[in-house]
């Protein structure tokens, strides 16, 4: 009965020092789950909104809410008197052991989740990048996949795209076409001016017609060179500046307007 009575005593001791640990344990433990929850759906919501690739918002999601709720867990047990040092001494080391041999790979993964979180780019751009020009094809986890005009399959990886310069020939729905076309010296340059205002902005895919950009931009070695600039839509870029290049090209020549090429000069003299 004293041993009964011993144990009864510990029992409400223990209880007595416990009970308020515990209690606010689970109360922090309930209320933490009810607001990981409220945020993971917050995040879904918030990616969606963004127009993230939609393989990527239940994964980003999900991993959201395991690493939330497992440092829940943590600091529950924490309260309750539990020893989470050498529990969280033993994640560390094998967290920074896989991060060791998974490097390459996160590099990519944490590109891709930037590239696919902010969009520098998205499918159906035309991007230059790491020396190639291509249109986007697809955009993974790890790696982007580029098409390029003659149908070649380009794969980067993502963390090579998010930390080098990338330019977005998409961004614009308008773009200037850019030309530099050579006269000759003893040519007419106000006779040349009209022939390429004629050709370039009577198109119907130009669109600053009222206000054309021709103008003399160097004397050079042996010709005398315009720079010539025209905005058209986006679509239309390419199209607009092969054309172009060879309709002014054929105007010179009907004109009587000659193209310059370099040329050497050679002396012969002959000695008595």
């Amino acid at each position: 009965m004293e041993n009964l009575n011993q144990y009864t005593d510990q029992a409400i001791e223990l209880s007595m020092k416990y009970a308020p640990s515990l209690a606010l344990a689970i109360i922090t433990l309930i209320v933490g789950i009810i607001i990981i929850n409220a945020f993971v759906k917050f995040l879904r919501k918030f990616l969606i909104k963004r127009e993230v690739d939609e393989s990527l918002v239940p994964f980003l999601a999900s991993l959201t809410n395991v690493l939330l709720k497992a440092m829940l867990l943590i600091s529950v047990a924490s309260m309750v008197g539990i020893q989470t040092t050498s529990f969280i001494a033993v994640l560390g080391a094998a967290g920074l052991a896989i991060g060791l041999a998974l490097q390459g790979s996160l590099s990519n993964f944490a590109g891709g989740v930037l590239i696919l979180l902010f969009k520098p780019f998205k499918v159906g751009d035309v991007i230059e990048a790491q020396g190639v020009i291509a249109a986007v094809h697809a955009i993974r986890i790890f790696h982007t996949e580029l098409k390029t005009f003659d149908n070649k399959t380009i794969i980067l990886p993502n963390a090579l795209l998010s930390n080098d310069k990338i330019i977005n020939y998409s961004t614009e729905e308008k773009r200037k076409v850019e030309w530099i076309f050579g006269i000759g010296y003893s040519d007419d340059i106000d006779k040349a001016r009209e022939v390429i205002k004629k050709v370039i902005f009577t198109d119907s895919r130009v669109l600053d017609k009222d206000n054309p950009f021709i103008n003399v931009a160097e004397l050079g070695d042996s010709s005398v060179n315009f720079k010539v600039r025209a905005q058209v839509k986006g679509e239309d870029y390419w199209g607009v500046y092969f054309e172009m290049t060879e309709n002014v090209k054929k105007a010179f020549d009907k004109a009587g307007i000659s193209i310059p090429f370099p040329q050497n000069d050679v002396h012969l003299y002959q000695n008595a």
